[in-house]
């Protein structure tokens, strides 16, 4: 089932959003504006689009995986979820930044991707004694002899 997404766009010079060649499900999103930051240095970066999502949706905003090669940067929430509510026209999609080098970025530089869900399903949470599944060994053992 196909879904349609409301979109306004806040600068007339940022690409349009659009799958990659059609070989991933995360959508990128471009800084909308020119940023320079020094080492240390915290800013909330824009992206320069206001969404309306379907209602039970929500919108995951990563770092792409080139972001702190390229730019030196790094996503200080690692993971940013945007709900259906967030949907105002002022309401611009922004990516909290920590600058880990002095580095440059401009308008069109791809350094965050998304992905549309849905919401988790309600659950019912069953208090036990007792699992009754095999251990696997603990936290971070997977892959450990």
């Amino acid at each position: 089932m196909e879904e349609k997404i409301k979109i306004k766009y806040h600068v007339k010079e940022l690409e349009k959003l659009r799958y990659i060649d059609g070989k991933s499900d995360w959508i990128d999103l471009r800084v909308a504006e020119e940023v320079s930051m020094k080492a240390g240095e915290f800013r909330l970066i824009s992206m320069g689009i206001s969404i309306e999502l379907p209602k039970g949706y929500e919108m995951w905003i990563l770092p792409r995986s080139s972001a702190f090669k390229n730019f030196g940067i790094i996503q200080t929430n690692a993971m940013g979820v945007v709900d259906e509510s967030f949907c105002g026209d002022n309401d611009i999609i922004h990516m909290p930044i920590l600058a880990m080098r002095d580095t440059e970025i401009h308008v069109n530089d791809r350094i965050g991707q998304f992905r549309i869900m849905q919401h988790q399903p309600v659950v019912n949470f069953v208090e036990v004694e007792h699992l009754g599944n095999d251990n696997r060994g603990g936290f971070g053992t997977t892959g450990k002899a």
